[in-house]
């Protein structure tokens, strides 16, 4: 099975939101040096272009604004995820270090400004991927967080129901030491360049095979 050919958009999604989406099958990350070694050139080349600079000042913040104004969202009250870590790293605080794979899609996540969420594919149920905004009532145990509500909300589901957002994932598709096969999910507003997109899908595809271990297909929903 190919997630990324199972994943579908609803139609009050459909106009707002592309995706860009990389699989990882068989990760068997070993030696994170070279990953580590990225990102710490990454963060430094971020915080020497944007020092003293606020979240609405930095260019590739805002496509990931837009795309919260769009569903109604405020982003500077419920931030997108590129931004609050962008944001604490030029503040001098570290760049979390969580898995190779976390660690891998935070970084593809603050360069591109994109919203990005990672999901343990064995850990989602039924053969469909549903992207659509999140009913009353909605919610799931995050990360590190007792309860996400998603009530107007992007989110992704499965047949048991919501599992990820562009701000926060929740624990139950969350990846860990024994996760091997995965899903990045690039989040988009529509008006977003789709060569750009396929780019960044490409981006992470080659850094997901020589970081990970794993083999890697990309695919864009534009």
């Amino acid at each position: 099975m190919k997630w990324i050919e199972r994943i579908r958009r609803n139609e009050d999604v459909r106009d707002l939101v592309s995706l860009g989406l990389v699989e990882v099958r068989e990760i068997a990350p070993e030696d994170a040096s070279a990953l580590a070694l990225e990102i710490e050139r990454a963060v430094e080349e971020l915080r020497a272009r944007f020092a003293g600079r606020t979240a609405g000042e930095i260019p590739h913040l805002r496509p990931a604004r837009a795309l919260y104004r769009a569903i109604g969202i405020d982003p500077t009250k419920r931030r997108p995820s590129p931004e609050a870590l962008l944001r604490r790293l030029l503040r001098g605080d570290p760049f979390p270090r969580v898995h190779p794979a976390v660690d891998l899609g935070n970084l593809w996540a603050i360069l591109s400004g994109l919203p990005v969420g990672l999901y343990d594919t064995a850990r989602i149920v039924g053969d469909e991927i549903v992207l659509r905004i999140g009913r009353e009532g909605e919610a799931y145990p995050g990360i590190r967080r007792p309860e996400i509500h998603l009530a107007g909300r992007l989110v992704l589901a499965d047949r048991e129901g919501p599992f990820g957002n562009p701000s926060a994932d929740s624990a139950r598709t969350a990846v860990g030491e024994a996760s091997r096969d995965l899903l990045y999910v690039m989040f988009a507003p529509t008006d977003t360049d789709i060569g750009l997109l396929d780019r960044w899908a490409g981006w992470l595809r080659e850094r997901a095979e020589a970081h990970l271990g794993g083999r890697a297909l990309a695919a864009v929903l534009p």
